[in-house]
């Protein structure tokens, strides 16, 4: 038994201790917003927080993260209204959306560390892959959001 919070609710996960957090949080918790892609942790669709650093959930063993602290896509804000979210609207960014919830929460843990980014900062830190290609587009709503929380 496996105890994790998940966007502020708590839960007790009866699974194999290896079995991979994106699948709990998929299949046991409901929430779809986490996407599987590659599941070697090399394109960060399923990218989450945990304990407010971003991780690649689709190989990471449950049971490494009991009692642990856990933020999706659908825990970041109820309504899209959070600055990266609005940036990525704004700036157009999703083509086919697939990666867009690992990119919003890799940018967010990406902020807290660093909140005036270069473009070497952002090419060198974020590093989810976008099949489509929005790279140009994320660039921008990155900067976007970055001014939006300084303020």
């Amino acid at each position: 038994m496996v105890k994790i919070t998940v966007n502020g609710v708590a839960h007790q996960i009866d699974v194999e201790d290896d079995t991979p957090l994106l699948w709990v949080i998929r299949e046991d918790v409901g929430l779809t917003g986490t996407k599987f892609g590659c599941g070697i942790a090399q394109c960060g669709a399923c990218t989450v927080h945990v304990n407010g650093e971003a991780v690649r959930s689709c190989s990471l063993p449950i049971k490494s993260v009991d009692g642990a602290q856990i933020t999706t896509i659908e825990g970041l804000s109820s309504d899209s209204s959070h600055p990266v979210q609005q940036a990525w609207l704004t700036e157009q960014v999703p083509q086919c959306g697939y990666c867009q919830s690992g990119q919003i929460m890799a940018t967010v843990a990406f902020h807290k560390k660093t909140p005036n980014p270069t473009d070497a900062d952002i090419d060198a830190n974020l590093t989810n892959i976008c099949r489509c290609g929005t790279y140009e587009r994320l660039r921008r709503a990155v900067h976007r959001a970055a001014a939006v929380m300084r303020g």
